[in-house]
């Protein structure tokens, strides 16, 4: 290899190892491969020299602005520790400006927090507080017991305020209670119901007996204005039947009304608690149950009711006690069936009319047949036909109670001949059958007034005088009539016909003189004291009062209108 090819070699390894920073293993490898070390080393040397010559030669030609540059940067140097000194100065009252500011900042945050949260309670409380407020009031009106608006409270506050405020816990809590109040709205109108039955139940003797006043009243007044109307008065002639016109005219004065006379049957109950427990039963959705629970119970207090006492014959105040308590359960009824809004019927009351009725008549049917007193049964015949008259004007229907009076009668005409029985018998037991003889013109009076009895040539003969008949005649004649008087006295106020009247009226005074005077006549005749005479006699009378019949037809049709 010549000499240029070596330095050629020697120049591109030397320029691999300057220009490579890193990896210089296969250079130095390709170097000592060809045992070339010792001439790369000296090229390698000459090549430094040649370096150091160049850095020589551009240090001498920088030197002086090397110089100036140093001089320059400590003059720099200077001033930037002014600047230096300057900017850690602006740096601090940057650092305390910015320090009160962040306070001023977080101040700033926390009051936005602050009004966020008052914004947001603000907003949750106008939600919630109506939602409280009904509540609130709800509570109020359960303790002041006004449940049938604590029932609409509920409903509003349920449906209404509650799902405003869904998520909150306490209205979960409060949803939760409202099945539980409605229920105990329930319990506590169902407790006032339960109540107010008992109370009517009490109440109900009471309430029949000013109806019936009333009604007495209302009856009077319209006799009053008939009698003015007509300018006519027909009152019965007193007699001597046991005080019955005594007894007759203070029938209507036995019942005491305490002060009652302003107050109507319905005045003397509060019907609320049922108004109140229907509403709430029919918001609630169970109408049919209630209706069907009150139906119930008053059908179980109608048998009560209808249920006599024991001794209720026995006193015209037993059967007060009766008919005024069945009185004011069907006033009670009526009441409620013109304003309970459906909870009772016309059907449904109408049944219970009915079903009652029969039991009723069966009771008083079977308590008269006991009474054997023509004055208690005067009374109790005005008691049932005010019973009759004031459930009438309700509306009732009293056809069987008109029947069952027209029973009593035909008892009480028989408890009347049961007692001119011994009425007949003491005539006949005191009577000596002899004739009449007067001896003064106030005895004859007396008699012919007693006994329409007309004889020209017995009034012509001086006294004394001797009627045909002897003192029996007038006297009987006379107990007839009394008869007649207390068979009349039933027939008030029973709306019957003049017609009907007189029927009666002769029916019975056949009776009485064909079998009841008959009955006693037949057991004088068989007296073992009683002479040929005597006999003849009381033929002789018989005949004279057979003869008066006439003028007994003539009587009844003049007391009869």
């Amino acid at each position: 290899m010549d000499a240029d090819s070596d330095k050629k070699h020697y120049g591109q390894i030397l320029q691999e190892i300057e220009s490579t920073d890193d990896y210089w293993g296969p250079t130095f490898r390709a170097i000592y491969d060809g045992d070339e070390h010792r001439s790369f080393m000296e090229k390698l040397d000459a090549r430094i020299k040649t370096h150091d010559k160049d850095i020589e030669k551009m240090c001498n030609f920088h030197y002086q602005g090397f110089i100036d540059a140093i001089r320059e940067l400590l003059q720099v140097r200077t001033q930037a520790q002014k600047l230096n000194e300057g900017v850690v100065g602006i740096n601090k009252e940057i650092l305390s400006s910015a320090a009160a500011l962040t306070a001023k900042g977080e101040e700033l945050c926390k009051a936005r927090k602050t009004e966020h949260n008052i914004a947001t309670a603000i907003e949750s409380l106008s939600l919630c507080l109506p939602v409280l407020t009904t509540y609130a009031k709800l509570q109020k009106q359960m303790a002041e017991k006004r449940y049938y608006p604590a029932l609409k409270t509920l409903e509003m506050l349920e449906h209404q305020y509650l799902p405003r405020v869904a998520n909150y816990r306490f209205s979960q809590q409060m949803r939760e209670s409202i099945p539980k109040l409605r229920e105990n709205i329930k319990d506590a109108s169902m407790s006032e119901l339960k109540d107010f039955l008992e109370n009517i139940r009490k109440l109900s003797p009471k309430i029949g007996e000013v109806a019936m006043k009333h009604t007495t009243e209302q009856l009077a007044s319209d006799l009053v204005a008939v009698v003015r109307k007509k300018k006519r008065q027909a009152p019965l002639p007193p007699n001597s039947f046991s005080s019955d016109a005594e007894n007759f005219k203070s029938i209507s004065l036995d019942t005491s009304f305490d002060g009652d006379d302003e107050l109507s049957a319905q005045d003397m109950i509060d019907f609320s608690p049922v108004y109140r427990c229907l509403h709430i039963y029919s918001v609630l959705g169970l109408r049919d149950t209630f209706e069907d629970y009150y139906r119930k119970q008053r059908k179980k207090q109608a048998l009560l009711v209808i249920q006599p006492p024991t001794n209720m014959h026995e006193s015209v105040g037993e059967y007060k006690n009766y008919i005024h308590a069945i009185v004011g359960f069907f006033v009670i009824e009526d009441h409620i069936l013109n304003t309970g809004n459906g909870l009772v019927t016309r059907s449904y009351l109408d049944e219970v009319w009915s079903t009652a009725l029969t039991s009723i008549i069966n009771a008083l049917r079977t308590h008269t047949a006991y009474c054997t007193d023509a004055s208690l049964m005067l009374r109790i015949k005005h008691l049932i036909t005010m019973f009759n008259n004031t459930l009438r004007n309700y509306g009732y229907p009293i056809g069987q109670l008109l029947e069952l009076l027209a029973e009593i009668r035909e008892h009480y005409n028989e408890v009347l001949m049961q007692r001119w029985v011994q009425v007949f018998r003491e005539i006949l037991d005191d009577e000596s059958f002899l004739p009449i003889e007067v001896h003064s013109s106030a005895e004859f009076d007396e008699i012919v007034n007693n006994f329409p009895f007309v004889d020209d040539s017995l009034q012509e003969k001086p006294f004394p005088k001797l009627f045909p008949f002897s003192s029996m005649v007038p006297k009987v004649y006379q107990q007839v009539k009394e008869f007649i008087y207390a068979c009349l006295k039933f027939s008030d106020d029973l709306n019957l016909s003049q017609e009907e009247v007189c029927e009666m009226i002769r029916k019975s005074t056949n009776l009485l003189l064909t079998r009841t005077f008959s009955g006693c006549l037949s057991s004088s005749f068989r007296k073992p004291s009683l002479g040929l005479l005597q006999m003849v006699q009381i033929i002789l009378d018989t005949g004279y009062l057979e003869q008066a019949t006439i003028y007994l037809e003539e009587f009844v049709a003049n007391i009869t209108g």
